[in-house]
């Protein structure tokens, strides 16, 4: 493959972003849907007399110029993926060079030097003199590899990133880029890239879809010192940022309704000297529960941080529950990739007990898997270290609660994360300490088999608990909806807040609506703010944050008059929301965002980029459509020369942008004095251009005649057409001063000194107006920076908010009442319905049996026994009464008549399982594993749904492991409990040991029992009857469902007869339901 080849066809101007970066937007910020660039040019100056030498040539002036002031905005989703490509040298080509007149001129050049692409290949960047060098960005580039050999490196080299060696053959494909032998002096390397611009396109599938980590090498201009001492190297090449799935910022393929956590897991070895786990226990069980460990979890992106005191048994509750993106651990934890695999039980127990609490750990991350990065400590070991980078100090009240474990934790995860910023700043929220006491516990199997985040299916979002109840308008509003539901309060005082909030939106419509108008209006300012504290930022970003604010005072007003004006509905509930808005500091800010940013102008400056964007997405696809075999850049179909030629001629700069009279600024001029007399310059500098040229004009008849800025050229004055024949008087006239710099047969090109110097002083002024600019805006986002704290405690309240009006809205919409909370044991719902069952019903035209449910109080048992057919909706009531549980303690109205519940502490389902293969765990094991779990940790408070235990063996196995588990719930763990079976013998069970209620011999017991059914009609038509009533049902109608699925009909048939012969009623001829009360 010829040299370059990946890059023939088109050259995207090199953009250099130097030192007067505007508004503080980065080079390669990330930030937003719109990619900034801003380069800045200086005029260079020509004396006459050069310029005269210069004109006796027959062809224009040439030179070197520096781009000049202009922002290009290009929409990364509208451009085509790949080959961007150019027959011109780019930066790489200039250092080639360079390395190979160093060689030259030193006798070091050898035409095959041997290199190794292989990923374990080194480069001797010291090598023997007589030794031929690679480029300097290749030594570089394969040095980061070294440096970061987790990462793919993406170097910047002008107007692409660039992948090298190995790398470029292993992900040039994958990305759907080509790849190609780049010659060098030392020999061919391989490499492949893609235009900057589409950074986050490739970020994407790096990061999000392929859970790779990236290094972003960014090149910088050095100085002319600097580049003497370098050999003429025009850039230094800089890691910026390390980019992993755990921390993400603010790229725009992240989830805005999604926490983006990194988390970081510690947990003490023991010494081999410790104490052995006994060998009459169950090793793994002993480990699990036995193991403490620390947790911590922040989001980068809004600057939520976290900790939290566990035990490794309790681990895949919590991941479950914050789904972290990657997590971190001590490099200490590190396994090899052999013995990351569960070892057979002999092994286990002879292994020392440091390496089973490793391994335990890693097979609990492997299992999910968890994205697994390992990490050093960092110097960021006690609280006090951690001050730095969060946004105040921990008070020592909070400081006293957190374990050793805890910060650890935080320490692993703080030095992780600032290592992967490369030193940007950071400013993260205060911790919050996360205790079991004031959190329901809801455990991986219950949060996977009630649906709450995505159904068990196939994982969707749409028709779990979240999308059902999803109705907010913000979306850090979702964001704290799916925190609350998978983590329900057990505080019974905020509970009745939360619903108190409600009950105020659900009583008067017209607040609610006004105040979800409001809140569309702002913008999500957790991670607008985070943004600020973290270096970036944009205007745009600034007009969100003021929209935010200026939102939230007129909510904040909105509610304190709803509380002076009404007399019938009780609006006291807002006093606390009132308080905790701060709007002093951010509403000052506000108005002066309001008073700098020139919303139209920006408004006009996207309006112009996307007209250049739309140009260059255009030049992009027609080069990609005419496309050939041919990869040598000197023989390239002769279309993309032409379109090439048409792009050099119409390379974006700040005038073919803008315009050269039409300046767009974003700043106003009375942002500051400075700025206002700039802007006053600038146009006395316009007028006195308009005045000079009216002058030329009139003085030589030439009424084409115009003053302009040309690239190459500088400022020219221009004439076309007839008035070309008085560009011999123009010249005569001024002999010493007016030369003609470049003809044609229908235009001359003119140097004049007069307009040489106005246009340098108007180019100046422009020049220092971007400067005044980007100060202003720097005092501005100073300004954001010292509203921080309150900036996110006003968003917390609107977050708050919008679920309370989205709470009112479901339950307005859907009929659901408010529940009563006590501190009882007792669960009492009236005409309860599943809440997202009922919506998938009522889309197909059906409805919704409604059930009551009553544990608990005086003579009432604790434990429900439910039986009946296959398909007749005990699964679904269930699960309908743990999500009305969760939703009562989210502070949410429920689908239900009327609803009394006293406050649980943790919910345990065991409904549904599969192998698990990775374990060697059958589905029986599984079912026992989980069913072990909630015997063991199930208190008097605990509410537990358990669905067909024992299903995965014999029938007088299962009805034995059933009967014991049931028995258990109500003898010692004594809580609230639905149990469904198909093995009727376990009612027998407890009737034989007086645990049943029967109402024909007046025993009272813990446990009642009821059941679904089946009605028949004379036909043998049937439907089922999913409202249940008291007693047992003896017959399961399995065949009936085998009917319905579409089974043979002999193979029925032979069913019937197995019945038959053992003396069990024929389901499908005879009526009745064999049930008894």
């Amino acid at each position: 493959m010829a040299a370059n080849s990946w890059r023939s066809g088109l050259r995207w101007r090199n953009f250099e972003a130097k030192q007067n970066l505007p508004f503080g937007i980065q080079q390669n910020s990330l930030g937003s849907n719109l990619f900034r660039l801003t380069p800045v040019s200086t005029s260079r100056l020509f004396t006459p007399s050069s310029l005269r030498e210069k004109s006796t040539q027959a062809r224009p002036l040439t030179r070197k110029r520096t781009k000049a002031p202009e922002t290009l905005t290009i929409k990364l989703s509208d451009l085509p993926q790949g080959r961007l490509e150019s027959p011109r040298e780019n930066n790489l080509n200039e250092e080639l060079a360079s390395e190979k007149n160093k060689s030259l001129n030193s006798g070091m050049m050898k035409d095959n030097a041997p290199f190794n692409t292989d990923a374990k290949a080194n480069i001797d960047i010291n090598a023997d003199a007589k030794t031929a060098k690679y480029p300097a960005v290749i030594t570089q580039a394969h040095s980061n590899m070294q440096r970061f050999p987790n990462c793919v490196v993406l170097t910047r080299v002008g107007s692409f990133y660039e992948l090298y060696l190995h790398q470029a053959e292993e992900l040039g494909s994958a990305l759907g880029l080509k790849i190609s032998q780049k010659k060098t002096v030392a020999g061919p390397v391989s490499m492949s890239g893609f235009p900057f611009f589409q950074l986050e396109r490739y970020l994407k599938i790096l990061v999000q879809d392929l859970n790779r980590h990236v290094a972003i090498v960014d090149e910088f201009p050095k100085t002319e010192t600097e580049r003497a001492k370098s050999g003429g190297l025009m850039h230094d090449r800089k890691v910026t940022r390390i980019v992993t799935p755990g921390t993400l910022i603010d790229e725009t393929f992240m989830d805005p309704y999604t926490s983006n956590y990194a988390m970081a897991i510690h947990i003490d070895l023991p010494s081999e000297e410790a104490p052995s786990i006994r060998e009459d226990q169950s090793s793994i069980l002993a480990v699990a529960t036995t193991t403490q460990l620390g947790v911590a979890w922040l989001d980068l992106s809004t600057g939520q941080f976290h900790t939290q005191l566990t035990d490794l048994a309790s681990l895949p509750s919590i991941l479950s529950r914050t789904s972290p993106r990657e997590i971190v651990l001590d490099k200490a934890l590190a396994l090899s990739n052999s013995s990351t695999s569960p070892p057979p039980v002999a092994d286990y127990l002879s292994e020392a007990r440091s390496f089973k609490i490793a391994r335990a750990l890693h097979s609990v991350l492997i299992e999910e898997r968890h994205i697994i990065s390992y990490s050093n400590p960092g110097h960021l070991s006690t609280l006090k270290s951690w001050e730095p980078v969060l946004e105040g100090p921990i008070s020592r009240d909070l400081a006293a609660q957190f374990s050793d474990f805890e910060i650890k934790a935080g320490s692993l995860l703080l030095g992780y994360v600032e290592d992967r910023l490369q030193g940007s700043s950071i400013k993260l929220q205060t911790p919050k300490r996360h205790k079991n006491l004031n959190i329901m516990t809801i455990d991986k199997n219950s949060l996977r088999s009630l649906e709450i985040k995505k159904t068990m299916r196939d994982g969707a979002h749409k028709g779990s608990l979240l999308h059902a109840m999803r109705k907010t308008v913000t979306r850090s509003g979702a964001r704290l909806l799916a925190d609350w539901l998978t983590s329900p309060s057990t505080d019974i005082v905020e509970i009745e807040g939360r619903l108190d909030l409600v009950s105020l939106f659900h009583a008067d419509p017209n607040l609610r609506d006004t105040v979800i108008v409001l809140l569309k209006r702002s913008h999500d300012s957790q991670r607008l703010v985070q943004k600020f504290a973290l270096g970036r930022g944009n205007p745009n970003d600034l007009l969100g944050l003021a929209a935010t604010i200026q939102a939230t005072q007129e909510i904040s007003q909105l509610l304190i008059n709803a509380g002076e004006k009404s007399s019938t509905i009780d609006t006291s509930c807002t006093s606390s929301l009132l308080d905790r808005f701060s709007l002093d500091g951010p509403a000052k800010l506000a108005k002066q965002i309001y008073n700098t940013i020139d919303e139209e102008g920006l408004v006009h400056q996207h309006e112009i980029e996307e007209s250049a964007a739309s140009h260059m997405v255009a030049l992009a696809e027609e080069i990609t459509n005419s496309e050939d075999t041919q990869t040598d850049s000197m023989a390239m179909p002769k279309s993309t020369v032409k379109i090439t030629k048409k792009m050099g001629s119409k390379a974006p700069t700040m005038r073919d942008v803008y315009g050269e009279d039409n300046e767009v600024w974003v700043i106003k001029p009375s942002a500051s004095r400075a700025l206002k007399k700039l802007h006053s310059t600038l146009v006395s500098l316009k007028e006195e251009k308009e005045k000079l040229c009216t002058t030329l004009r009139e003085r030589y008849n030439a009424s084409s005649l115009t003053l302009k800025w040309v690239p190459g050229l500088g400022h020219i004055c221009h004439l076309k057409g007839k008035d070309i024949q008085n560009a011999s008087v123009l010249s005569q006239s001024m002999p010493s001063q007016a030369h003609v710099l470049r003809a044609s047969r229908t235009t001359r090109t003119f140097y004049l000194p007069e307009w040489f110097s106005l246009g340098a002083r108007i180019d100046q002024a422009r020049l220092s107006i971007r400067a005044e600019e980007q100060r202003v805006f720097a005092s501005l986002r100073e300004k954001v920076i010292s509203n921080l704290i309150k900036i996110r405690r006003n968003s917390e309240v609107l977050d708050e908010l919008d679920i309370a009006t989205s709470f009112a809205v479901v339950a307005e919409n859907k009929n659901f009442v408010r529940p009563q909370l006590t501190t009882s044991t007792i669960t009492d719902i009236r005409g309860g319905r599943h809440p997202t069952v009922e919506g998938g019903l009522h889309d197909h035209g059906r409805s919704f049996t409604r059930n009551d449910c009553y544990l608990g109080g005086p003579s009432r048992g604790i434990l429900w026994l439910i039986t009946g057919p296959n398909m007749a909706g005990k699964s679904t009531f269930l699960r309908q009464n743990a999500l009305l549980t969760i939703l009562a303690q989210v502070g949410c109205f429920v689908p239900a008549e009327s609803a009394k519940l006293g406050i649980v502490d943790a919910i345990f389902s065991r409904i549904g399982s599969a192998d698990n293969l990775y374990h060697d765990q059958s589905t029986f094991m599984v079912e026992m594993l989980e069913t072990a779990q909630i015997l063991r940790n199930a208190t008097p408070r605990s509410f537990v749904i358990m669905d067909e235990i024992g299903r995965g063996t014999t029938p007088s196995d299962g009805t034995a492991v059933a009967y014991a588990s049931l028995k258990h719930l109500v003898t010692l763990n004594k809580c609230r409990a639905l149990f469904a079976t198909h093995f009727h013998g376990v009612a027998d069970l407890a009737r034989k040991d007086k645990l049943l209620c029967d109402e024909n011999d007046g025993t009272t017991g813990a446990i009642e029992a009821f059941c679904t059914d089946v009605e028949e009609d004379k036909d043998g038509g049937f439907v089922y009857v999913h409202k249940l009533r008291p007693g047992v049902n003896r017959q399961s109608h399995a065949l009936k469902v085998a009917k319905l699925a579409g089974m043979p009909e002999v193979a029925i048939d032979t069913a019937e007869s197995v019945l038959a012969k053992k003396g069990i009623v024929t389901q499908l001829r005879m009526h009745g339901s064999g049930d008894d009360n």
